[in-house]
């Protein structure tokens, strides 16, 4: 049977190369790979690659091996050194979806962790394959993410060159602002409103395809035009400015839709997030559990180590306020197979995402036994437990993930002088915006649209607010 897992080194990699270690790790990978095979799961090639920690916490931080440059990167940088593991140990692990998929198992950690990290990377890579919501991105990128990402990046630099960095910063600026503000019901590529072929003639670097010309090469997309009215809210921020903004230059249009282009491929890592690291640890369990050729004293630290990933607070007899998606995804998935068996969880991997997963399938009989509730902070700061009711955890678990865990805002009319008007949805989402960071948000889209911009919204209050940037 020919093997789907092949390991290589970084070149800043010394420790373990050419070493025993190192070929007890390939041939550990490659019997996983056997019996991962004879369970059924069924996955794209997997190559993982031995880097050094700094390269791990940069694809962390980037959230791919090579991105755009962008000074915002630098703030979650910090914030990754302090916080990135698997689960509630400090073990680090990475896997991009794709064909052949792409791994990183960190030189620092130990024989027992990269064993545990590449079991555990053959469950997210069956889950990704199988999944419908993974495979319909992935199949929109063209299973090529890492590629398209690092395309970007390229695109980016030329630009930087030519245009200047305050530019190209600006444009980036108001890109990354709305990175979460796509809309999945549509595909990757979709039609503008009108047909714009008359307003298209050079090459998008990106894309390959016609871009908007500026207005000084082509007539204004509002001339002659009673301005966009739409029937209902456009949620595809990204989209709107990169097809409406009439003054956007060609490359500063391509950077909008590459931001998109990435978000597209991150929504279903973030909305399947428990389902998906759930699976992969009940398989990391498994092949560990099934597996005879582990030596005794790698397979006990390994058992330890899947402890230290599944275990739901980060002490003994501690209280967690929050909850470690691989305990609770991993929770889920042995309760529905002990109860529908295996090939129930392959339909229920197939075809649900976290949404459906916790409505579904976190029980109240499974969040009793798992000790979890809801909780209020009062005015002195106290914590107190204030619901055990089910359908209430289960919303408060999976309500920060609606719309990338942003507010919900649309376009509601671009008018016939050009003016942008957006609008909160704060009825559904039940929650004011922070009115300093949003009139940020609306100053960077101003800088592009070069019209005025309006967002009406209300305070923390429920005061209603207008925000506005005028031109």
């Amino acid at each position: 049977m020919q093997s789907n897992i092949f390991l290589k080194m970084n070149p800043q990699v010394m420790r373990l190369k050419m070493t025993d270690e190192r070929q007890l790790l390939e041939s550990i990978s490659q019997q996983f790979d056997s019996l991962a095979k004879n369970f059924g799961l069924d996955y794209y090639p997997i190559n993982f690659e031995i880097v050094p920690e700094s390269f791990m916490n940069e694809i962390a931080v980037y959230g791919l091996p090579v991105r755009m440059p962008h000074w915002s990167y630098g703030l979650r940088y910090i914030h990754q050194l302090i916080r990135h593991s698997m689960g509630n140990s400090h073990i680090f692990e990475v896997m991009f979806p794709g064909n052949p998929c792409h791994a990183y198992l960190v030189d620092s950690n130990s024989l027992a962790e990269n064993a545990l990290v590449i079991a555990h990377v053959i469950g997210h890579a069956d889950f990704a394959k199988n999944n419908n919501l993974f495979a319909n991105f992935l199949k929109m990128s063209g299973n090529t993410i890492l590629e398209r990402s690092a395309t970007h990046a390229h695109t980016i630099e030329i630009a930087i060159e030519k245009y200047g960095i305050d530019r190209v910063e600006k444009t980036l600026d108001a890109a990354i602002a709305l990175e979460q503000y796509i809309d999945i019901n549509f595909n990757l590529q979709r039609d503008s409103f009108e047909k714009l072929n008359n307003v298209f003639d050079d090459e998008s670097s990106f894309t390959g395809k016609k871009s908007i010309n500026n207005i000084n090469k082509k007539n204004d997309l509002f001339k002659n035009n009673k301005g966009i009215k739409f029937n209902k809210p456009e949620y595809d921020l990204l989209w709107v400015i990169a097809n409406y903004a009439s003054d956007l230059e060609g490359w500063e249009r391509d950077i909008f839709l590459a931001v998109r282009e990435e978000s597209f491929f991150f929504y279903p890592v973030f909305t399947c997030q428990i389902m998906n690291e759930g699976w992969a640890s009940y398989w990391h369990a498994r092949l560990l559990r099934e597996s005879n050729f582990i030596p005794d004293d790698l397979y006990l630290n390994a058992v330890k180590a899947h402890s230290d990933v599944v275990r739901p607070g980060t002490g003994n007899n501690q209280i967690t306020l929050s909850i470690n998606p691989y305990y609770l995804g991993f929770s889920i998935w042995e309760d529905i197979i002990e109860r529908k068996g295996l090939e129930k969880a392959r339909v229920i991997c197939k075809e649900e995402d976290d949404f459906s997963f916790i409505r579904n399938y976190l029980t109240e009989q499974l969040a009793e036994k798992l000790e979890i509730f809801s909780y209020a902070i009062n005015g002195k700061g106290e914590i107190n437990i204030s619901e055990r009711n089910i359908h209430l955890i289960r919303e408060s678990i999976i309500s920060p993930k609606f719309n990338f865990g942003s507010p919900r805002i649309g376009v509601s009319e671009i008018k016939t002088d050009g003016s942008l008007i957006l609008a909160h949805e704060f009825q559904s989402d039940g929650r004011g915006l922070e009115l300093e960071s949003a009139s940020k948000v609306v100053e960077y889209i101003a800088n592009v649209w070069k019209k005025s911009v309006y967002l009406s919204t209300v305070d923390s209050e429920k005061k209603e607010k207008v925000i506005a940037s005028l031109t």
